[in-house]
């Protein structure tokens, strides 16, 4: 008796129940909105946008930066370079290399030491726009050249202000500037925007590879695969390559970017000529990334176009997503 007294309650709760559930469907409860969209309608975020020179999530493009810095012993350790987007390496007079920085995703506080510019980098920068160029000092007869190039000068004598001269070191290797301030002085900067790059996992294939090294007439790089890093780490003429803000440059992929490599019109006090670095065209190059080398091909058609690399079969070159290093390196290396 007492267990079929138990199912009686429970039938007569579920009937009591059942006409107040009825009517919660018919009629809103207090305070509820009718015309609200149900939560499923609610939209998902979207993934950021990647950053064209990095492959990194970003929520806006801002303006590009490009810098001539030092690199050789007397200016290092670089000020600001682990902060690049992309960082070139160009061969220059005697057969030694000067690097060029690109700026954008994030400014460091300071970078340098800034010094003078060249001929092949008026050739690579259009393919970013009207980036603003920071440097100090060209060669006289390059100046008109500079000035019909597609780029902001925000050099030492065009804007001052942004540059300072760096304690404890040695004129001309102390001179910094402030990212900030050179990118105040050209307002109207290009924003980053595509210039070739594609990012993603790496494509089937690739040799492995522990070091890669690129001779020039007067320098040599070595890049040595950091397994606990995931990252490509520089070794400059046998020594590691420090940053001024501690630890050993590096980056996720090295680009070895083979391009003809003639002599220019302009040349040094001691009249040695100036490099020309042919950066259109197409060539052949060695992309290094997650501990392999790849074979590749690069193109470019225009100066005003990007350069898109692509594997062996024809297929787009994915590299690592972060800072990139593009070395252009001549097939047979010019003699000073």
């Amino acid at each position: 008796m007492r267990v079929s007294r138990l199912i009686v309650v429970t039938l007569a709760g579920a009937a009591v129940l059942a006409p107040a559930a009825a009517c919660s469907s018919d009629e809103p409860a207090p305070g509820t909105n009718p015309q609200a969209a149900p939560l499923s309608a609610t939209p998902t975020p979207s993934e950021p946008p990647e950053h064209p020179f990095t492959g990194a999530a970003t929520a806006a493009r801002k303006p590009v930066l490009a810098v001539k810095i030092e690199n050789t012993a007397a200016g290092k350790p670089q000020i600001g370079l682990k902060s690049a987007d992309i960082v070139y390496v160009e061969q220059v007079e005697g057969g030694l290399t000067r690097l060029m920085a690109i700026y954008s995703s994030r400014l460091p506080a300071k970078v340098g030491p800034v010094r003078s510019a060249r001929i092949s980098d008026l050739h690579i920068l259009p393919m970013f726009g009207k980036p603003a160029l920071a440097y100090s000092g060209v060669q006289t007869k390059m100046i008109p050249y500079v000035q019909k190039a597609s780029l902001f000068d925000v050099s030492d004598s065009a804007a001052g202000s942004a540059y300072a001269r760096e304690p404890g070191r040695v004129a001309p290797y102390n001179l910094v500037a402030s990212p900030r301030k050179l990118l105040a002085a050209a307002p109207q900067a290009t924003k980053a925007k595509d210039i070739g790059f594609v990012f993603g996992e790496a494509p089937e294939g690739g040799v492995p590879r522990k070091t890669f090294s690129v001779r020039y007439p007067a320098a040599r790089f070595t890049f040595g695969w950091s397994e606990t890093q995931k990252r490509w780490l520089i070794w400059q003429d046998g020594k590691r390559d420090m940053a001024a803000e501690g630890g050993q440059l590096g980056a996720p992929t090295i680009v070895v970017q083979y391009a003809k490599t003639t002599r220019s019109q302009f040349h040094d006090v001691n009249d040695s000529y100036t490099p020309l670095i042919k950066t259109t065209g197409t060539g052949r190059a060695v992309v290094l990334r997650d501990g392999k080398a790849y074979k590749a091909k690069w193109s470019r058609p225009s100066e005003k176009e990007g350069t898109t690399f692509t594997t062996e079969s024809g297929d787009p070159m994915p590299f690592a997503k972060g800072q990139v290093w593009v070395v252009l390196a001549a097939p047979k290396p010019v003699q000073p």
